[in-house]
């Protein structure tokens, strides 16, 4: 996902540093000099950093450069945009009254009109899982969604069976990532599980509700809420991160194995995560090293815009990230808006809503703290501190080879172009002390970032790897469901021998990106 980091170059979790503005009066630098006839638009820039530096000193609060204008100018013209897409709305809502005019072909394209009129907008606050019961054996089971444990920043939300299964089923903490969107984005993550396992969830809150008072939250604190949240749930905890969390669940995973803490998680299934960025960088990996992170601090950290709860904390806000990501496929998005008012407009609605209901859950955007964002991009992206064995969290050196008894499972997808084959799999050679048979490693073809964690292929092909390793380590008895879907055979060519001076990680980066197989055609076997 795109990066997020604000530490020194000697620690990953200090405060956000800032360098003091160079040129702010060009004026007065020779050279350098401005002409007298430049914008007005340069002289108010310089106007509302004044009163904003200067409202910052009465404050007490240092003043921090960034991007003044970003946050309180979308939030104007989403103010703005709301009046038309109610009315889009309410439009949509009275064709139904209308049924003579609404089949007709003028009444299925002003349906369709309204349709990309009313998604044509950003939500901040995060959707309902939806998930009201499961199937557990062939039974219907009801499920309640509640609170386990909560902080400022985040809930443990935990998905309890009214009837809990006996015996107990596996419990699993799914660490959802904090890039932009909400945990919701995992729904279909956490719906495939439920049948077997006891889920809990980190629902993130959204910055721009939690109020300065607060304090901040860094990289350092992210870590701490997964060691929190495994002590909550207790001893035998399986982890599942996805995506930008695997990072902060290796550091977790390693202080706990450092202290010899009693809750250590049995398993830790790391998925499609940016572990080591010099492995196949993508563009997302050459975007965050192109430019210094003060850059990043300048030109993407905004204000939360009065009006909210967390109004003046310093944040990426969500619709920063939203453009990025669309920016990288933005031909598809196209396509899928006009595969959606094409399929309304002929009167098929069921793929439409398809694509609709995928874009309301895509467009609720949640904003990144400043420090957690600036943190992840200078200590991921651009120092590699953990690969480089040099990230530390609260003065401490991370150390995942001080895991011993975490079994580790770690899932690539084929066509990931956010975080590409052999970032995820460089964990296997961080915790080289871990033993061969505790660790696995599975690259599914045809899929990319979120086929990792959503769609067919999860459900038929990565699940059961990743319900298998959970199994097999859970410190209980429980019984594996008769109805479980076995692990589909994919057929591998026999697999090069490799020099034995090669790394695990080089040698099975390469394997996948020639031969472009599935899944490596014995896991543990690969894995040194």
């Amino acid at each position: 996902m795109l990066p997020m980091v604000s530490g020194r170059p000697m620690h990953a979790v200090v405060r956000a540093r800032t360098k003091p503005r160079q040129n702010q009066h060009p004026a007065r630098n020779g050279a350098n000099a401005m002409p007298a006839w430049a914008g007005a638009g340069h002289c108010l820039a310089h106007w509302h950093t004044y009163c904003l530096y200067s409202g910052s000193f009465l404050l007490g609060i240092r003043a921090k450069a960034m991007n003044l204008f970003a946050y309180p100018a979308y939030q104007a013209f989403a103010d703005l945009m709301l009046p038309a897409r109610h009315g889009a709305a309410l439009i949509n809502h009275s064709l139904n009254a209308w049924p003579a005019f609404s089949e007709t072909p003028h009444g299925r394209s002003l349906r369709a009109s309204c349709d990309l009129i009313t998604l044509a907008g950003l939500t901040h606050s995060r959707p309902p899982f939806e998930l009201d019961t499961i199937e557990v054996d062939g039974k219907p089971i009801k499920l309640v969604e509640e609170v386990a444990a909560r902080t400022p920043f985040c809930s443990l939300l935990h998905f309890r069976k009214e009837q809990a299964p006996s015996p107990a089923q596996p419990r699993v903490l799914v660490i959802a990532p904090m890039s932009g969107h909400f945990a919701t984005l995992l729904r279909g993550t956490v719906k495939t599980m439920l049948a077997e396992h006891d889920v809990y969830i980190t629902d993130w809150h959204n910055p721009r509700d939690v109020p300065l008072s607060q304090g901040r939250f860094g990289f350092e604190e992210f870590v701490q809420h997964i060691i929190d949240f495994v002590e909550a749930i207790g001893p035998g905890t399986h982890l599942l991160a996805v995506c930008q969390p695997t990072v902060a669940a290796l550091a977790a995973v390693s202080l706990m194995a450092a202290d010899d803490h009693p809750a250590q998680p049995a398993s830790m299934t790391l998925m499609a995560g940016p572990l080591d960025t010099r492995i196949n960088p993508t563009k997302v990996n050459a975007l965050a090293k192109s430019k210094p992170i003060e850059w990043f601090e300048r030109n993407l950290i905004s204000a939360v815009p009065f009006g909210f709860a967390g109004a003046h904390r310093r944040v990426y806000p969500g619709f920063v990230q939203l453009n990025a990501f669309m920016a990288m496929n933005l031909g598809r998005h196209l396509d899928s808006f006009e595969t959606m008012y094409y399929e309304r407009a002929k009167g098929d609605p069921a793929k439409a809503d398809t694509i609709r209901i995928f874009y309301e859950e895509y467009f609720a955007t949640m904003d990144l703290t400043a420090d957690f964002y600036l943190e992840t991009v200078e200590t991921v992206f651009q120092r590699h501190a953990l690969p480089l064995h040099e990230l530390e969290v609260g003065g401490r050196l991370i150390e995942p080879s001080k895991i011993r008894r975490t079994a580790l499972l770690t899932v690539e997808g084929e066509k990931d172009d956010i975080c590409a084959v052999g970032q995820t799999l460089a964990a296997q050679d961080m915790c080289d002390k871990l033993r061969p048979y505790l660790k696995t490693h599975h690259v599914q073809t045809g899929v990319g970032h979120y086929g990792v964690f959503n769609g067919h292929r999860w459900e038929r092909h990565i699940y059961p790897r990743v319900r298998a390793v959970i199994y097999d380590n859970e410190p209980r008895a429980v019984a594996v469901s008769s109805r479980a879907q076995a692990i589909r055979p994919v057929p591998v060519a026999a697999a090069p021998i490799a020099a034995p001076a090669a790394s695990a990680v080089t040698a099975a980066a390469a394997d996948a990106s020639s031969s472009g197989k599935a899944s490596l055609a014995s896991p543990r076997s690969n894995v040194a």
